[in-house]
């Protein structure tokens, strides 16, 4: 025996006043650390339901499940991710992804129930003691698995621009496309905000691959003016990305115009394919829009036959007429509408219904009939002053312009409103004051202040960029004349409020606060309707209305059984609206000259 064998138990008697290092009840007097990843939290009130969670998971440990005692707002999902600790491995990757910081870790790591089921809980929905610890893993401040800035586009400078109606966007390169489809975490929610309902993680997927003819095909299996789309689309999608969440949203818009640029024409028709057998049926349709031809697209695919009777010497509705070529490159439009009249759509141009061919003859001649007319006649204020000759309206201020009509150019201008077309039209006319007198001397009046303008922000920055003058919260009391009979401006009050306590328009002003813009021209763009004339009298009086647009059912029918209705003209001016219109209307037909069929071959 050594030594240090006989002295080793008198060493022992020193820890005989140390406190002990075991623990009684270890279960529950023994919590985690303060950053412990132990069981999850979910925050309700950020949770979007976007899925990031489940798709990073390695383990499949989450699944996205249907909530019916969540109040899902717009731009949720309504979803919720459930949680299987069966699988899961505590990595904390879908705290860290997670596009709110809604989903996070408490320290509690102890729980025991003979139930397994009882270990597959929804964090948030399904209550537990933990939900409301404070301690516990949250994804780190300054931690973001996904670059939070977007790709800049590039842009021509303001200086060059406006001295002519080239298109100021330049398109992405490759190389700047494929890093801002990296940042996109496919959750899909997208999808959802989009009235068309295109496939745009598959094809932001696409451009990751470098497939951009299965990108093309995917976008065409939804929208037949991806190409507009991507240039003038109001992006409702981007507003509804997890990503803008914690950053700036995916250029969803700017990705799918990189699609259509990357794909040679001559290869357009091969990828979207042919139509089917001819049926014999045939559809009339009044108005060469993106409703009309989305609908004359999706009908001509499935065999039937379709005429287009549109007014103008163009197609495009208002995409062509109301929206300017810097913005909208008329070559691409007629590309895509090649697209549509190459699958045997015929278009007869300068055919006014109600004057070259009535809605009588339609009906007798066609299966079906659609009322695609857009928004072509302007508002107006009606304020003193108005029937002056040089007091004129927006839309047609903005489709002589692309007739190529010599129009009026002042030195001094007013435009009222502060809409998209009151963007479109002042900056066009910016453009023309800038080639003639080499300045640009245009202010724009809106009763809204800036915060709740209805352009998109981007028209206004690239229009003061340009030089044109924006006052927001003026209201239009009257045109000034000159003893000569010559506009001399237009005077307004400061508004104090645009709706009265049951939300109805009446505005309110600050009569002193009163100004006097100096103008030669006042442009109004306060809104448009649909030139109806071409319906009669009779028609009119027999068809519902909303508000001065056409009331329709679910699927774009109206009151008239062998009519329809879609586009601008029912739901108010947005092409992607326009489009996934389209889609539903076709359907519709399509059903309808079915079931005729049926109740025909019966008899």
């Amino acid at each position: 025996m050594s030594v240090q064998d006989v002295l080793s138990p008198f060493k022992a008697w020193k820890n005989l006043f140390r406190d002990p290092v075991t623990i009684a009840d270890p279960l529950n007097d023994r919590p985690g650390a303060a950053r412990y990843r132990g069981f999850h939290q979910n925050d309700l009130d950020k949770c979007i339901g976007c899925g990031t969670c489940e798709e990073i998971c390695q383990n499949g440990a989450i699944d996205m499940v249907a909530e019916l005692k969540i109040e899902q707002a717009e731009g949720d999902s309504g979803l919720r991710p459930r949680i299987d600790y069966g699988r899961c491995c505590w990595c904390a990757l879908c705290v860290d992804v997670c596009m709110t910081g809604s989903l996070t870790m408490s320290n509690a790591y102890t729980w025991v129930d003979t139930d397994p089921e009882e270990f597959r809980f929804t964090p948030g929905v399904d209550k537990k003691d933990w939900d409301d610890a404070e301690l516990g893993y949250h994804r780190p401040e300054g931690l973001h698995l996904t670059p939070m800035t977007r790709v800049e586009m590039r842009e021509m400078e303001p200086e060059e621009r406006v001295a002519n109606f080239d298109e100021i966007v330049c398109g992405y390169s490759v190389g700047e496309a494929l890093v801002e489809a990296d940042r996109c975490v496919s959750c899909g929610l997208c999808v959802a905000t989009c009235p068309a309902h295109m496939a745009i993680p598959d094809y932001i997927a696409a451009i990751r691959d470098q497939d951009y003819e299965h990108g093309l095909e995917l976008l065409y299996d939804t929208n037949p003016f991806s190409q507009v789309c991507g240039r003038v689309c109001t992006h409702k999608c981007e507003d509804a990305c997890s990503v803008g969440h914690e950053g700036e949203p995916i250029a969803i818009r700017w990705l799918k115009r990189h699609i259509t640029e990357n794909v040679p024409r001559e290869k357009y028709m091969d990828i979207i394919g042919g139509t089917a057998d001819d049926t014999g049926k045939k559809i009339a349709i009044i108005g060469a829009g993106p409703a009309g031809l989305t609908t004359a697209f999706d009908l001509v695919k499935m065999g039937h036959n379709i005429t287009v009777f549109e007014a103008q010497a163009g197609p495009g509705g208002m995409a062509r007429y109301g929206i300017p070529e810097y913005r909208m490159p008329y070559d691409d439009l007629d590309h895509e509408v090649s697209i549509i009249t190459g699958m045997g759509v015929d278009i007869r141009y300068n055919m006014r219904v109600g004057q070259d061919i009535s809605m009588d003859q339609l009906r007798q001649d066609y299966d079906a009939v659609l009322l695609s007319i857009g928004l072509h006649v302007g508002r107006s204020t009606r304020i003193k002053g108005t029937e002056h000759k040089d007091v004129l309206k927006a839309v047609d201020l903005l489709r002589d312009i692309t007739n190529g009509v010599k129009v009026k150019v002042p030195k001094k201008i007013v435009v009222i409103g502060g809409g998209n077309v009151a963007m479109d039209i002042a900056r066009s006319m910016a453009r023309l004051q800038k080639q003639k007198y080499g300045k640009v001397d245009l202010t724009v009046i809106a009763l809204e202040d800036l915060q709740h303008f209805m352009a998109d922000p981007e028209e206004v920055k690239e229009a003061r960029e340009e030089g044109i003058e924006i006052l927001d919260a003026r209201g239009p009391q009257e045109i000034v004349l000159t003893k000569g009979g010559r506009i001399s401006g237009l005077r307004t009050w400061k508004v104090t409020s645009i709706f009265d306590d049951q939300g109805r328009f009446a505005p309110s002003y600050d009569e002193s606060d009163e100004m006097l813009h100096k103008a030669n021209m006042v442009i109004e763009a306060i809104g448009q309707a649909s030139d109806v004339s071409l319906l009669g009298e009779d028609l009119t009086e027999a068809l519902d209305w909303n508000r001065g647009r056409l009331s329709v059912d679910a699927e774009g029918r109206t009151s008239q059984s062998w009519l329809w209705a879609a586009g601008d003209c029912v739901h108010g001016p947005d092409i992607i609206h326009a489009v996934a219109d389209g889609h539903v209307v076709a359907d519709s037909i399509n059903a309808a000259l079915n079931e005729q069929e049926e109740a025909d071959a019966k008899d």
